[in-house]
Formats: C-alpha cells, structure tokens, sequence
C-alpha cells in the first residue's frame, strides 16, 4: 500500500507541476515546463518523505543553489567536461555548508551545464524552472501527505511527559539524543536518518526485548496482594487520612460488593467532591494473568503508577506498582 501510495503521490506531483508550469509559464522552449531532476526529487518526496534529504528546505535550496552553482561554473569554465565535474563537486559542497542537501541537486547542477550548447544559460534558469518546479513539487508534497495522513514536513515525535517539563520519561533518556548524534558524527558512513528518529527506534526496539524477556511473567505473581483500599461512599477526608497515614500514592477504591471503581491519589484530593466516588480517577486495569510485558510502557513512561489486578467480575486482586516493576525487572531478567 505504501508503495502505491508513493507511485501515485509521483504521478501526482509531477502532473500538477507540469501543468501549472504550463499555465505559468506558457508551453514554449524558451521555458521547459520540467526539468528532468524533478523525477528525482519526486522519488525522495513521495517515497521517503521522513528522509532529512526530502525535507523542504534541503528540496528547494538544494535545488535552487546547485543550480546557481552549475550556471556559474559554465560561465567560467568553458571546457564542458571539467565544468561538469567542478559543478557537481562544488554543488555538494554548497549544499553541505548550507545544510540542504539533496541528491538531485547534483543533477540539477549538472543539467546546467549540459544544456549550455547555445551558450551559457542566465541565472535566472536558478528561479524559472528550476525554481518554480521545486516550490510547486514541494507544495504538491504537502497536500499530499496531509490527505494520506502522514506527517510531511517530517518532525520527530516528542514523547510525552506528565508533568509539562522537557525531560522525557526515564525510560527514554538513555541514550540521549546527543549520544546517538555522536554515534552517528563517529560512524564512518554518514546514515540518511534523523538523530531523533533513531534514538527513537532504539528506545522502541529495547522496549520490544524486554517486553519478550519477560514475556512469561504475570502480573499475579509479582503483585501486592494486602492491598490498603477505600470505599466508594467514605468521605474524602477519608481517603486522604489514608494516603497520609500509609504514606501511599493512591488507593484503589471499591464499591460494597469490592468490585473496582476506580483510583484516588493525591491529585484527585483538590477535586471538588464530598465522597470518595466523586473524585476517583479511572483505573489502569489488568489481570492476575496479564504478562508484566503489558505494564512497561505505560507505567515507565509515567502515565500510570500502578496497575490494579482484578478478576473476572472486577474484584480486586492485589496491586502491581512501579516499585514491584522494578523490582521483578531487575531481580528476575
């Protein structure tokens, strides 16, 4: 599907610019409406659109600038051969310095001086068509994407936090995204990816192997068991004396028949409520027979702090919180 997708975002783009091109610029030699390093560009834009190469600037600057580059270069060197080879040289080296990098540029530069057989070509080829087909492919790329529902321009997704702060959660902070920048700065080949969607995979891909090696773990055997609760119709002042005595961060709290309601905790107390089932968040639910797998991502990322055990009719069980977590990681890998 993705494949089709990409073929047909190509298809697209190229046929939008084409012909816009046309109604712009009218349909005369003097102004092709495509320049063939589009196709190129067409391929980052529509099939890897994450690419750092296919983003829009490295797309229009690498673009535009190599063309500049290839213009200048065949004004100045007359020899066809080593103007090619001095345009494209020096067209990756534009474009590295100025952070837009992008493959096609090399043959848009390239194309420059190709096309010189009836002198050299004005700056202004830098701007039309070069230009205005990068601006259009690009925009076509946009809308594009958006309607499929990926996210063009491409930004790494930041993980979310609970207490509106720029630290991520602990179980992402290692390795840093500077560490996997260095990696890569020290790498011999440098990789066409995004330093934060690398960190990302890794976190992602470690995350999967310790799900798999305690996969055959269960919630019912590292739970706590005598678990301090509160009933549904106690006062709040209730639950907090609780929370306060016990020194704890939340309480399950059940109905007459000891079924789950729901979790108080600390937050939930500046709620407005005179009973403890006014104020009661909804639980993270799971069963005696849920792998401890389930529990790493929501209780390390800290969306939740504990995940409450019940059996098939909602009765508590016992109660896994992120010390027991911790504790059955570390003494049971």
């Amino acid at each position: 599907m993705d494949r089709l997708k990409a073929a047909s975002g190509a298809i697209g783009g190229i046929a939008v610019t084409g012909l816009l091109c046309g109604l712009m610029l009218g349909n005369g030699i003097a102004h092709p409406l495509l320049v063939a390093p589009m196709g190129a560009s067409a391929v980052l834009l529509f099939a890897v659109p994450a690419s750092p190469l296919a983003q829009p600037w490295p797309v229009l600057g690498g673009n535009i600038i190599s063309a500049l580059v290839g213009v200048m270069v065949v004004r100045l060197i007359p020899d066809p051969t080593i103007a090619a080879a001095l345009a494209v040289g020096c067209a990756i080296g534009a474009m590295s310095v100025l952070r837009c990098l992008h493959p096609p540029g090399g043959a848009v530069a390239l194309s420059a001086v190709l096309g010189a057989t009836h002198g050299a070509p004005s700056y202004m080829f830098a701007i039309v068509p070069v230009g205005v087909n990068t601006a259009l492919l690009v925009t076509v790329a946009i809308l594009f994407h958006r309607l499929a529902g990926h996210s063009y321009p491409h930004v790494a997704a930041k993980a979310a936090t609970t207490h509106g702060t720029s630290d991520p959660a602990p179980i992402l902070r290692t390795p840093s995204e500077q560490d996997v920048e260095e990696a890569l700065n020290a790498y011999g080949d440098r990789l066409d990816v995004n330093a934060a969607d690398l960190q990302a995979v890794l976190h992602d891909a470690e995350m999967r192997a310790a799900e798999r090696a305690h996969g055959r773990l269960t919630c019912g055997e590292i739970m706590s068991r005598d678990v301090v609760t509160v009933r549904a119709g106690q006062p709040v002042a209730a639950a907090r004396q609780l929370l306060h005595d016990r020194r704890l961060l939340s309480l399950p709290v059940l109905d007459d028949a000891g079924r789950v309601q729901g979790v108080v905790g600390p937050l939930d107390l500046a709620r407005e409520g005179g009973r403890v089932q006014d104020i009661a968040s909804e639980p993270y639910i799971v069963h005696a027979d849920t792998p401890v797998a389930a529990l790493l991502r929501p209780l390390t990322s800290g969306a939740r702090r504990e995940a409450i055990v019940v059996d098939d009719d909602r009765r508590l069980c016992g109660l896994v919180t992120q010390t027991d977590l911790l504790t059955a990681m570390a003494f049971r890998a």
